[in-house]
This record gives structure tokens, C-alpha cells and sequence, in this order.
């Protein structure tokens, strides 16, 4: 079977966050965006995607939560993955003490929203810090709560279940021997760009790519720049698949 290419998408994001990518990259190969159901884990994530694409190799992108799972991939399976795109992710387990008790009551308290007045008023409380300020009230800004409202409650707590015990993949940077692309809006402040220079310098032989005037949505805020991005990273990887032979 030809190469797969298997597009992860974050918290509460559905193939909307690849639309602009999948045309494009599926001159490449088939494409997948899988659907994480009610599974409550990163690691029972990447188990899901790696049982539903059956290709022996595949090229994994993955947008924020997404990149997570996509390093679960990675961990899981390293002989499968013939590249990695990580986009505005990130890659430490939650902070220990305060920090980390602070982002559980957060995100606990998003999902409390959700369940007394419906996904798309949360929404309207978390979305604007996911994207560049100058979006806000734009109909990219009401395709994103859109698309959070074709969530459910159930969906919001498994997936920040997953979140809140996410494993650190600190030591896998260094093992990653796959073309690796990092890929991050300029103003992101969910994952911000100085966490992906850290990626960057801890994976030998990757590339870090800028998405000017985006926040945290990039592949939905700036298409064209990102659609760029992963194609040079779908080429360099097949350029060193057909080296491997």
C-alpha cells in the first residue's frame, strides 16, 4: 500500500483544521483524519490511529493536541513513521504543584461550562486566545466555534482527561531520526513559539518553520503559509524514504 498521510487534529477540532491541507497533500497520498471518539488517554489515541491506517509507513502531522498524539505514535511504533510534523504543540507532561493544579481547575472549569450551557457558549469563553487577536468576530472566528459545537460534553472531559495525564516526551525529541518538521504561529499563546525552539534544538536534524500573524489555529488562520510548510515536509520525506529504499 502507497504511503499514508495521517493528519491529527487537536482538542475539540474535526477535519475543519485540515480542510485547506487535505486537497494539497493528497497529491501525495491517501489521507486520514481520524476521530478520537470518547478515548480518554494519549496513548489509547495513538492506538486508535495506528489499528485504523493500515499502511506499514505513514507521514503524521498532528495540530496541538494532536502532536501529542502524534508522539505517542512515535513512541509506539518508530519503524511505521516515515515523518513527523508537529504543530503548535507540545511535548512536557502537566507541571507538578501549583502550575499544574491550576491548569486542571482551568480546564475543569471550561468543562462545567459546557455541560450547564451548551459548547459553543464555552466556546465563546476559551476561543479567542487560540487565535490572533485581529480574527476575532471574523467568519474564521464563527467557523472555529462551529466547529466546537459539532463536539459534545462527553468528548470535551475524555479529551481533557487525556490532557491532564499526558505523558512527557522530553526523551523521545532526541530519538527522532524521521524528517521532523515544527511548525508554529508567530503569536500562538496556547503553545507558544519558544516551546517549539526548545523541540527544535532537542531533535537532531529537524526543521522549524514560523507561520507569520497567527495565533494558535494556524493551519485555519494563515492555509496557504501552512499548506507550504507541509508539503516541503511531505517531499523531504519521501526524498528520504526512496534514499532508505
Amino acid at each position: 500500500m502507497a504511503m499514508q498521510i495521517v493528519l491529527l487534529p487537536g482538542l475539540l477540532c474535526d477535519k475543519a483544521v485540515w480542510a485547506d491541507q487535505l486537497s494539497a497533500l493528497g497529491e501525495y497520498g491517501e489521507c486520514h483524519v481520524p476521530d478520537y471518539g470518547l478515548r480518554d488517554s494519549i496513548g489509547a489515541m495513538a492506538d486508535h490511529v495506528l489499528a485504523s491506517v493500515p499502511a506499514a509507513r505513514l507521514l503524521v502531522a498532528g495540530h496541538s493536541m494532536g502532536g501529542r498524539v502524534a508522539l505517542e505514535v512515535m513512541r509506539r511504533a518508530p519503524q511505521r513513521v516515515a515523518g513527523l510534523a508537529l504543530l503548535d504543540t507540545g511535548y512536557e507532561a502537566r507541571a507538578t504543584g501549583a502550575a499544574g493544579d491550576a491548569e486542571r481547575a482551568k480546564r475543569l472549569a471550561l468543562l462545567e461550562l459546557a455541560r450547564a450551557e451548551g459548547m459553543r457558549a464555552m466556546g465563546e469563553q476559551w476561543a479567542p486566545g487560540m487565535m490572533h487577536p485581529d480574527r476575532l468576530g471574523s467568519d474564521l472566528y464563527r467557523s472555529i466555534l462551529d466547529m466546537i459545537e459539532r463536539s459534545t460534553p462527553d468528548k470535551f472531559a475524555a479529551q481533557i482527561d487525556a490532557l491532564l495525564n499526558r505523558p512527557d516526551a522530553s526523551a523521545l525529541l532526541a530519538e527522532i531520526r524521521c524528517p521532523a518538521m515544527l511548525v508554529c504561529g508567530s503569536e500562538d499563546r496556547w503553545s507558544p513559539l519558544a516551546r517549539h525552539q526548545e523541540m527544535h534544538a532537542q531533535m537532531p536534524g529537524s526543521r522549524l518553520r514560523a507561520i507569520e500573524h497567527s495565533g494558535h489555529m494556524a493551519t485555519m488562520e494563515r492555509p496557504a503559509e501552512v499548506t507550504t510548510v507541509l508539503v516541503e515536509w511531505v517531499q523531504w520525506s519521501l526524498e528520504q524514504e526512496a534514499a532508505r529504499g
